[in-house]
């Protein structure tokens, strides 16, 4: 997730472990994408919450002597303070600015995504074409036009024109005059930076066209994956039994990295002791067969054929086919067929590379996730999207391409950002954006999965020691666009697999607690360990409850925000279901990274999202190929059935031990200790909880589709 500072072009998700002794060292600024949302939908905010007052400064912009003007609330950033203004930004200055067309009929839109993603509902399924939803809910001839004749009347150059959005460029004079707001210079702690002196506002002639803005100020923030490595030894421990039990030998660790094929299997002696007196060593990353058995997949039978997976990443990994086929025929799987694994990219169109850490900063998170969509579903198409980079509005052009051409059934999303930060919140504009195209990827049966968060609630103390957390944070809170009601919040457990059938285990909250084990090898620093890792969730302060949790979320948990004050109505919660995700028990993937292919261990939500989405994917293959669309109302609709393993963590208490992991960092063998099912803020309980939401998918899950659900 996120280490991360503030800078023109902010990175936030996916972080290595480093070699100097398992820390976290940023590729780049990393703090996830700037996004919200507005009451277009039933996710209205909570009123009070995001919603700034109309700044007495806002002026009405020249293109409306009406004066009936409509202010874009939040467009001026909290960090550009009077304290920090330095004067008005020179006239001649230039800047593009992307406005955001709202379509038409939103309300309408909002209720047929509901009804066809209600299997309660008489039109379930009924998906519209994308020639369809566009014709019905998207922008029309007319309001472009008017969004065009404005931009221009007011002296800006109109550029790039979607479906979705127009872009135009021009100097400050010129966007004073289209958005009615003087635009300064302010200082801040990354350089100064151009931002509205108020909110902007747009004529009363173009404001119902008009959904947002964002361009106005050059802070841009960015995305960045999160994918976590794990440097691991991947040498069986069962070689080491003899040679470490007591009886054989005096107590002694190994000399190089090793694991256990199995949770718990083989017990590492000679470390000091822990919370226990002698621990297990930490599990081999797991390989997909190990998953799929796990949960379900293989006894099912299904392999996702007639399927489509998206996933959407920045960049793009020029080996991506070609390792992930060496990477699957290694660990005993197909190949993919010709024809079965399709990317778009545009290397000529890339940007902001350095900022973003470019293809080879994201190369272990698009491996990550194409490897686990097809190790989950084998004979699911894959396409793979690369954004232009991992700025907000380049990952919803990758967003919008797969709902404008229908790419695919299921869209894979491992990355987001923080609500609310020390430095402002999130701009309401992007998440208006976002939920548009999730709506409308609703309506033609296109459902978009996002990985929770790996920071446990976000608390600011959770931040202080997380070692994949925006240090900003400015209080717990949940994430975006995970805690979009139109969104699947996919959230991590930490799996155990059984060592005698290689089945499911057990489950508990992915959360880790770590130590690691001084030189001279008779201590551990900090003892006891300090919060490390963990899935994201809890109840949003921002988001009304959406009609598919109720019922099932306690109204205990929808009402208690995560400063513990009460809601005055029940609120959104994520995640809304778990799958494996956990440092300890990590996945094994392989990439070529400096011209040389390997394989290694990763970690995070990052890891439960694509999981998901293969999942997902054998699950239409159940269904005869019929999408799922909108996976929620479905989810939702199977809670307290055999379809899920209820993770609960006061049923698994004996598992919830210490792991001894053993990598080599600058050719030295470290060893660190890990407490698992230590989520900070978050705790896996009976039924519905914001750990792991209903559960993660049991071999029942795949079933209750193959029976006509």
């Amino acid at each position: 997730m996120r280490t991360a500072s503030r800078t023109p072009a902010l990175c936030a998700t996916a972080s290595p472990i480093d070699r100097t002794g398992g820390t976290l060292v940023p590729q780049a600024a990393r703090r996830r994408l700037s996004r919200i949302s507005v009451a277009v939908s039933a996710s209205a905010l909570l009123a009070g919450s995001l919603a700034l007052a109309v700044p007495a400064s806002a002026t009405t912009p020249a293109a409306d002597p009406t004066g009936a003007a409509r202010t874009l609330t939040g467009t001026h950033p909290a960090w550009a303070t009077a304290s920090a203004d330095r004067g008005a930004a020179p006239d001649s200055a230039t800047a593009t600015t992307r406005v955001y067309l709202a379509g038409q009929d939103a309300e309408g839109l909002a209720a047929y995504a509901r009804s066809v993603s209600d299997p309660a509902s008489s039109q379930y399924g009924r998906y519209l074409t994308p020639a369809q939803a566009q014709a019905r809910f998207g922008s029309s001839a007319a309001q472009a036009s008017a969004v065009r004749n404005w931009l221009a009347g007011s002296g800006l150059r109109v550029g790039r024109t979607t479906d979705h959005y127009i872009e135009a460029t021009g100097t400050t004079a010129a966007l004073e005059r289209a958005f009615g707001t003087s635009i300064h210079t302010y200082r801040t702690s990354q350089g100064t930076h151009r931002a509205p002196a108020a909110d902007a506002v747009v004529p009363a002639s173009v404001a119902d066209a008009v959904l947002g803005v964002t361009g106005l100020s050059d802070v841009v923030r960015k995305a960045s994956s999160r994918a976590v490595p794990v440097d691991r030894g991947r040498r069986p421990a069962s070689a080491f039994a003899a040679a470490t039990a007591p009886d054989k030998a005096p107590p002694t660790l190994p000399t190089e990295p090793i694991c256990s094929e199995s949770y718990g299997q083989i017990t590492a002696y000679g470390a000091p002791k822990g919370y226990e007196k002698d621990e297990p060593f930490a599990p081999c990353s797991y390989a997909p067969k190990q998953l799929r058995e796990a949960y379900g997949v293989t006894s099912s039978g299904l392999t996702g054929k007639g399927a489509r997976v998206a996933v959407i990443d920045a960049y793009g990994l020029s080996t991506m086919e070609r390792d992930a086929n060496r990477f699957a025929v290694a660990h005993g799987d197909k190949a993919f067929r010709k024809g079965q694994y399709t990317e778009y990219v545009t290397p000529g169109q890339w940007r902001y590379e350095d900022e973003c850490g470019g293809a080879d900063g994201w190369a272990g998170e698009e491996a990550l996730d194409v490897e686990m969509v097809h190790g989950l579903a084998p004979d699911a198409q894959v396409v793979y999207v690369g954004g232009n980079s991992c700025s907000d509005d380049d990952l919803y052009d990758a967003m919008a391409k797969v709902v404008d051409e229908h790419l695919a059934d299921v869209v894979s999303n491992s990355w987001g950002e923080i609500m609310h930060s020390t430095e402002g919140d999130i701009d309401p504009a992007v998440v208006r954006a976002d939920e548009h195209i999730l709506m409308l990827g609703a309506v033609e049966g296109i459902g978009f999965n996002f990985s929770s968060g790996d920071c446990g609630n976000d608390a600011p103390a959770a931040a202080a020691t997380g070692a994949n957390c925006d240090p900003t944070t400015s209080r717990a809170q949940t994430e975006w666009p995970a805690s979009s009601v139109w969104a699947t919040a996919v959230g991590g457990t930490a799996l155990g697999i059984s060592s005698k059938s290689g089945r499911y285990g057990f489950e508990t909250n992915m959360g880790d607690l770590r130590s690691v084990l001084s030189d001279d090898q008779k201590s551990w620093n900090p003892y006891p360990g300090r919060f490390y890792f963990g899935g994201g969730g809890g109840t949003s302060e921002d988001f009304a409850q959406p009609w598919y949790q109720r019922g099932v979320v306690p109204t205990s948990v929808s009402t208690t925000l995560m400063n513990g004050s009460r809601a005055a109505r029940p609120m959104r919660t994520i995640p809304d279901i778990a799958m494996n995700g956990d440092l300890v028990t990590s996945v094994l993937v392989g990439f070529t990274d400096g011209g040389e292919y390997s394989e290694g261990g990763y970690g995070g939500t990052s890891v439960s999202a694509p999981e998901y989405a293969g999942l997902l994917a054998d699950a239409i293959q159940a269904r005869h190929g019929r999408a799922i669309g909108f996976a929620n109302p479905g989810i939702y609709d199977r809670a307290g059935t055999s379809a899920y393993n209820d993770v609960n963590d006061a049923k698994v208490n004996v598992k919830l031990g210490n792991v001894l992991d053993l990598g080599v960092v600058d050719g030295s063998l470290r060893v660190r200790l890990y407490k698992i099912g230590q989520d900070y803020g978050l705790k896996a309980t009976r039924g519905y909880d914001t750990a792991t939401g209903v559960g993660s998918p049991a071999r029942d899950y795949l079933r209750s589709y193959q029976n006509g659900r």
